[in-house]
């Protein structure tokens, strides 16, 4: 079976609660068409790039499946119909990921502040 990678955004002002059970819902579906959830990420309450429906936050949860296609088709279906659920993208994998994302691990270099401050070596032409 293929692997997807689900994202979806729930509204700012739904409690940790309605978020886990918007989570299972989707993860029942998922399971109830004989596929397996591999990974589960909840990153919490994000700021958003722009507005979405007057909101500026959103909480962003992650699910990792081997599932076949038309168990993404209705779980896709389900969310478009949920008015708590802001957005959602899937996209398929051609193997599942190892280890947590990027956004849960702390430690990954992928942030270019460490570079800012230091001495870079000038253009002549900059010094006169």
């Amino acid at each position: 079976m293929p692997i997807y990678e689900t994202v979806f955004i729930a509204r700012q002002d739904l409690s940790d609660a309605q978020v886990k059970s918007l989570t299972d819902a989707a993860e029942k579906i998922i399971k109830d068409a004989k596929g397996k959830v591999l990974k589960t990420e909840n990153w919490g309450l994000r700021n958003l790039a722009y507005k979405i429906n007057k909101n500026r936050k959103g909480h962003y949860v992650l699910i990792e499946s081997d599932t076949p296609s038309e168990a993404i088709t209705e779980m896709e279906r389900t969310m478009r119909l949920n008015e708590d659920i802001m957005r959602y993208m899937t996209i398929r994998l051609e193997e599942p990921t190892k280890g947590p994302s990027a956004i849960m691990d702390k430690n990954t270099g992928d942030d270019d502040s460490n570079d800012r401050g230091k001495d870079k070596p000038r253009d002549q032409k900059e010094a006169a």
